[in-house]
């Protein structure tokens, strides 16, 4: 017969099974208030390297809002003129990217320290959405609009904090960046005079994470969500989408020129073919209302789901594509002019 065990082996066994599960359990509740601790409080991050060095300020901050906090960094380049208010051009980054890997892969800090305008890159967190993306489809739920204030937030404050003109603000962005870019927009169309989408979902189209997935592979209807607020008063919009994009589908792109077209009572089109060297061509579509764009939309042949012209070998980046970094600066840079 098997040797029963005595009482005392029997509790020293459970206090010692106890004893793993509760160390299991504290490491486990440490690591996750490490990763709290390192998304909520900069300073616990490790910094990562300056994207553009030599060539200005890589400035650190935070923003708060109803979404939580938000890290930002603001490109400042050198030689800016004292007392000066200058451009702000706001970059917003796609799904797996952060401030500095999207700054070196488009390159916009290099033409920011030539053109003298201030680039805002605000970071998405992991808390937020595991993969960095923001969150512009979860309209119904409110956090997209949250996320959008909170934008505006490190806006505000880069414009009360830094030389930038308040009368020339822009954005732009890539994917998910590039959906927000267009909620904040129709949300706040008086506080920017121009936006760029780069392979993003028209808004409207997604209201939740699956009508999200629906948009994106361009089974998404307009009606199928609320409507959004029509208004002639929303910046002029350039949309950059590639033929060959297999995240977000090419129609999203027509999308958003056709939202903008019907709020502006777009009366004429202009198309044309444009090719530079051996780098992709592109089918270039200005959509006016009298003498004034109200979008542009850009189709590149045989572009995927990549910043056009962007850094080699660096993720989410073709550089045999068409500069879209100099393509975004020359449209804003036209209605800052205006």
């Amino acid at each position: 017969m098997p040797k029963r065990s005595s009482p005392a082996a029997l509790r020293k066994a459970w206090q010692q099974g106890l004893n793993a599960v509760t160390g299991q359990v504290l490491r486990a509740a440490r690591s996750a208030a490490d990763t709290v601790a390192r998304e909520a409080v900069p300073s616990l991050q490790k910094t990562p390297p300056h994207p553009s060095p030599g060539l200005g300020d890589w400035i650190a901050g935070v923003a708060s809002g109803r979404a939580g906090m938000r890290r930002y960094r603001l490109f400042r380049p050198t030689g800016l003129a004292p007392g000066a208010r200058v451009p702000l051009l706001v970059m917003l980054h796609g799904c797996g990217q952060d401030p500095a890997g999207f700054a070196r892969s488009t390159r916009m800090n290099r033409l920011a320290a030539r053109e003298g305008f201030l680039v805002l890159y605000p970071e998405q967190s992991r808390l937020a959405n595991p993969q960095r993306c923001w969150n512009w489809f979860d309209t119904e739920s409110g956090r997209a609009q949250a996320e959008a204030a909170l934008i505006l937030a490190a806006i505000d404050q880069v414009c009360l904090l830094y030389p930038a003109d308040r009368e020339r603000v822009a954005l732009a962005g890539l994917s998910a960046g590039a959906g927000m870019a267009a909620l904040l927009a129709t949300l706040h169309p008086a506080r920017f005079k121009a936006v760029a989408m780069h392979s993003g979902v028209a808004p409207g189209l997604a209201s939740s994470a699956t009508t999200a997935l629906r948009a994106m592979r361009g089974r998404a209807m307009p009606a199928e969500t609320s409507p959004l607020p029509a208004s002639d008063q929303w910046p002029p919009l350039l949309v950059i989408q590639g033929t060959q994009d297999k995240v977000v589908a090419a129609t999203n792109g027509v999308e958003a020129v056709r939202q903008w077209s019907q709020a502006h009572g777009v009366s004429t089109q202009e198309s044309r073919t444009v090719q530079r060297g051996r780098r992709r061509p592109m089918i270039v579509t200005d959509f006016k209302r009298g003498r004034n764009i109200a979008a542009t939309l850009v189709v590149i042949e045989g572009l995927g789901h990549a910043w056009s012209g962007g850094t080699a070998k660096a993720p989410f980046s073709d550089p045999e594509g068409p500069d879209a970094t100099a393509m975004i600066w020359r449209f804003v840079a036209k209605r800052f002019r205006a």
